[in-house]
Order: structure tokens, then C-alpha cells, then sequence
């Protein structure tokens, strides 16, 4: 025998309601965590930087001669990383990463410098003057504006 009243469940409008907290919790999550993850890969295509960082520290500091664009031993033509294509240096040292693999139109082939300065700040003439420290992905150096959203707090400008 069938007993009427005492059925169980949700009713529509509170699957609905449901169902619509559920779309606003994705709807503001979504944007932030895509963010969060090109910060992440950003920083893991940064490390690409570290042997000629280290290179041309090395030369500033014997106060050799300066070699010619991507003649600094530490270039690579292709395949960098899994999110860095190419490596190239100029004749002042600046390194720029070529950006890919990233799965983002907005940081896709894009490029993102690192420009070694000395005590004064301003880029090193060779003359035995040291690099004490490094400008990163400053948009005068050539790195992308598209990029600077994305960079760690260690790498903007």
C-alpha cells in the first residue's frame, strides 16, 4: 500500500538554487585559477635564465671582452624548455627568453627579458664594470606589456 505525504527529495527550485550557487563559485574561481597557473609556469620558464645569467655575470665581472650578440656561450637556438623556445643574448648581455607552450594566446609567443645593470643602475660598458644586479621583464628591455600580469613579484621591471 502506497503512502501519500510522506514522499522525500528535493523539490526543483532547490536544485536550482543549487545549481545556481554552484555556477557563481565557478564563474569567479575559474578566471583566478587560470591566472595562477600561468604564474606558475612563468616562473618555471624563468629558470631558463640562470646559465647565461650566471655567464654573463661571470664575463662583466673578469672584465673581458664583451662578445657579440649570441656569441655568449650560453645561447639555444630551439626547444629551451617545455615553455621556453629560445635563448638568445645581445652585445650588452640583456637575455630574452622566447615564451611557448603555454596553452595561453595571451603569453604564447611572446618574449621576456633579463638586462644585467651595474651600481649605477644602467646597463654595464664592459669597462670592467660589474653587474650587481638584474632588471627583469621591464617593458624597456623589450618584454611584452601582455606578459607583465603574469611575471612573479621577483621579475617586474
Amino acid at each position: 500500500m502506497r503512502r501519500y505525504g510522506r514522499e522525500s527529495g528535493f523539490t526543483i527550485v532547490e536544485l536550482m538554487i543549487i545549481v545556481t550557487i554552484i555556477g557563481i563559485l565557478i564563474a569567479l574561481v575559474l578566471p583566478n585559477m587560470r591566472t595562477s597557473a600561468a604564474r606558475a609556469r612563468m616562473t618555471e620558464a624563468m629558470l631558463a635564465f640562470g646559465p647565461c645569467r650566471a655567464l654573463v655575470t661571470e664575463v662583466y665581472g673578469a672584465s673581458g671582452d664583451i662578445p657579440n650578440p649570441g656569441e655568449w656561450g650560453c645561447e639555444i637556438a630551439a626547444n629551451a624548455s617545455q615553455y621556453v623556445d629560445s635563448v638568445t643574448t645581445d652585445t650588452t648581455g640583456k637575455i630574452t627568453l622566447a615564451l611557448r607552450g603555454f596553452n595561453d594566446g595571451r603569453i604564447d609567443h611572446r618574449d621576456l627579458t633579463l638586462q644585467p645593470l651595474d651600481n649605477t643602475g644602467s646597463v654595464p660598458s664592459g669597462n670592467g664594470a660589474p653587474v650587481t644586479r638584474w632588471r627583469c621583464g621591464s617593458i624597456i628591455d623589450g618584454t611584452d606589456t601582455f606578459l607583465l600580469p603574469y611575471l612573479p613579484s621577483s621579475c617586474r621591471g
